[in-house]
C-alpha cells in the first residue's frame, strides 16, 4: 500500500514545492492538491461535510491553481507522483486542459495522476457554463476527449459537449495518466467509475470502506474490466489497525492531510508522519 500527502493549497502557509520536496524526502509516494476556481458567495449547494452553505475551511476561498502548484512541485522533485485530489475538468476547455496535463506529465517524467470530481459546488460549475444535471456526462466526455488527444496521432472527438475534428496534439503523456474519481461510495458512482476511470478516491466522510470496495470490484467485473481498481483512501491519523484493515480490503494508497501552518512546522510534521509510517 502506497502513502501520499494532500496539501490543501492556499496563498498562506507552506508552498506546494516545499511540501512536495519534504514529502519526497520523507519517503511518501505521492503529493496531491485540490481545485476550486472560485467560491460564489451566494450558493444553493450544500457542502457534503457541513450539510449546508457553511464551508469547513476558509482555504476553499484561497486555493492555488492545481497545475501551477504541481508544476512548481515537479521542478524540485524527481520521484514522487503529482496528483489532484480533486480537480474539476469541466471548469476548463478540454483541449487546453489536455495540453496542460500532458505537458506536466512529459516534463515530470510521467508522474501525473488525475484525481477528478463531479463537483459538489454546482453554483461554481454553473458559473463555468455547466448545465444542472449534466456534470457526469460532461466529465465522461472530457476524459474521453483528453485520452484521445493523449494517445492518437490524429485525434478527433464528437460528443454533446466536446467536438473537434482530426487534430495533432503533442506532447503525449509518458505512458498512461491514471484517473481516480473522488466521490461517495455508492453503486451509481461505482458503475460510473468502472466505465470511465481507473479507481476510486474516498470522501472524508466514508465509512465501511471494505464493503464499498467489494461493491466497486463487483461493478468493475460487470463492466468487463481487467485487474483491480485503484482505491485511494483519505486517512486521518496513522492508526495501524485501520491501515492494516484497509490494505487487506484492497486500498492501494492512503492520503494524509497537512495542517494549515508555516513551512518549518509542516516540514517537521511530514517528517514525523513519515517516521510513524516507517517510510524512507
Amino acid at each position: 500500500m502506497r502513502h501520499g500527502i494532500v496539501l490543501f493549497t492556499s496563498d498562506r502557509g507552506i508552498a506546494p514545492a516545499a511540501a512536495a520536496k519534504a514529502a519526497e524526502e520523507a519517503g511518501f509516494d505521492s503529493f496531491s492538491v485540490p481545485e476550486h476556481t472560485h467560491i460564489p458567495v451566494k450558493r444553493e449547494a450544500a457542502h457534503p461535510r457541513t450539510g449546508d452553505a457553511t464551508l469547513p475551511d476558509d482555504r476553499y476561498l484561497r486555493t492555488l491553481d492545481p497545475w501551477v502548484a504541481l508544476g512548481t512541485a515537479a521542478s524540485v522533485t524527481s520521484r514522487i507522483r503529482l496528483c489532484t485530489a480533486v480537480a474539476l475538468p469541466v471548469e476548463h476547455d478540454p483541449i487546453t486542459l489536455a495540453k496542460t496535463i500532458a505537458s506536466l506529465d512529459h516534463l515530470s517524467g510521467g508522474r501525473v495522476t488525475l484525481g477528478v470530481g463531479f463537483g459538489w459546488n454546482v453554483d461554481e460549475l454553473t458559473d463555468h457554463g455547466v448545465p444542472r444535471g449534466r456534470r457526469r456526462t460532461m466529465l465522461r466526455e472530457y476524459l474521453e476527449a483528453m485520452r484521445t488527444l493523449w494517445t492518437d496521432e490524429e485525434a478527433c472527438y464528437e460528443g454533446e459537449f466536446v467536438k473537434f475534428g482530426p487534430s495533432w496534439a503533442w506532447p503525449k503523456p509518458i505512458g498512461t495518466v491514471p484517473v481516480v474519481v473522488g466521490a461517495a461510495g455508492t453503486e451509481k458512482n461505482f458503475t460510473w467509475i468502472a466505465c470511465s476511470a481507473d479507481g476510486w478516491l474516498t470522501t472524508p466522510m466514508e465509512d465501511d470502506v471494505s464493503a464499498k470496495i467489494a461493491l466497486l470490484r463487483e461493478k468493475w467485473q460487470e463492466a468487463g474490466r481487467e485487474g483491480e481498481p485503484d482505491v485511494v483512501a483519505l486517512a486521518g491519523r496513522p492508526e495501524p489497525e485501520t491501515l492494516s484493515r484497509w490494505a487487506d480490503a484492497g486500498v492501494t494508497e492512503v492520503l494524509f492531510g497537512l495542517p494549515d501552518r508555516g513551512t518549518e512546522e509542516v516540514e517537521a510534521y511530514i517528517g514525523k508522519l513519515g517516521g510513524k509510517l516507517g517510510l524512507g
